[in-house]
């Protein structure tokens, strides 16, 4: 059965990904079909399936690992499923979602997905070009029309027309610049002084803009008294007190038996993919350095 895996994988993968594009081993490609083999079937029995919380699930267990994506001298698309960080957690996840949204079980429909979700413009053209930010991030995928912000949004428009904002929410002023500014502690940026000052320019650019996010006191409020904005199988990005950092932790949004948010990520400190017992309200207590969350809608 493997080596049947094998060839199905070798052959669709022929010509499209090799060592000048992307890196991967066969144990990823490997995985990546079998996952999609089993999710679109899983998908095509329940149609209402919330892929990004079955995938999620179905990493549960992966080592944490961080940095998996600086591992080439220039930028080439990185595909690691053996070892996550919270961000290639989440976009791992999204990846094999939107693969199966659209019925394929390609391993070169996947790699295609993920390079658009993680660059800027689509596909890796130097390290620059990922989208390093969370706010990066959101921001192009949302051009893209493959993630919407329907919280965000709304107070927006609150904002706008003078009304007062609900009372679950806050307002976060982006400064970031701690890519530019601790430039020594990214490897493939240490000493780039070309991409330093790229990236320094694209932090200016943010400097400024808004973000509405939900505070601690409040993320142990239900689902319904959060006005239903933030969903299963949504991306919960966690913002930070810390000095020119926008976010710091990215995870997924599961509410719980308990009628509680709870928090699917790869976890630094429990080393692993986990679905978090304690509710995300707790896990934030524990970290004093989190502003709240910003929350993130997959369109799937």
């Amino acid at each position: 059965m493997i080596k049947l895996l094998l060839f199905f994988v070798c052959m669709l993968a022929s010509g499209v990904t090799n060592a000048d594009n992307v890196t991967y081993t066969d144990a990823d490609s490997i995985k990546v079909v079998s996952l999609l083999t089993e999710g679109n079937k899983a998908y095509a029995k329940n149609p209402q399936l919330n892929l990004m919380l079955y995938y999620g699930k179905q990493l549960q267990g992966v080592p944490y690992v961080a940095h998996t994506l600086e591992v080439n001298k220039t930028e080439q698309l990185v595909v690691n499923l053996r070892q996550l960080d919270c961000t290639t957690f989440v976009e791992t996840v999204f990846a094999l979602s939107l693969t199966t949204k659209s019925g394929s079980v390609k391993w070169t429909d996947y790699c295609r997905n993920l390079q658009t979700i993680r660059y800027a413009g689509g596909k890796p053209e130097g390290y620059t070009s990922r989208n390093h930010y969370f706010l990066w991030w959101v921001e192009k995928n949302k051009e893209k029309g493959l993630v919407s912000t329907p919280m965000h949004d709304a107070m927006v428009k609150i904002a706008s027309s003078g009304k007062q904002l609900p009372s679950y929410i806050r307002k976060q002023t982006i400064d970031i610049d701690y890519m530019s500014t601790h430039s020594s502690a990214y490897s493939m940026l240490d000493g780039n002084k070309q991409d330093i000052a790229i990236i320094k320019d694209k932090e200016k650019k943010s400097k400024g803009e808004i973000v509405y996010y939900i505070p601690p006191t409040k993320i142990g409020l239900s689902k319904k008294q959060l006005g239903g904005y933030v969903n299963d199988g949504d991306i919960l990005a966690i913002a930070t007190k810390k000095k020119g950092l926008d976010t710091t932790h990215i995870g997924i949004a599961s509410w719980g038996k308990d009628g509680k948010l709870h928090l699917l990520n790869a976890s630094q400190v429990r080393k692993k993919v986990v679905l978090e017992t304690m509710t995300l309200q707790q896990y934030m207590k524990k970290h004093p350095t989190q502003l709240g969350i910003w929350v993130i809608h997959p369109e799937l």
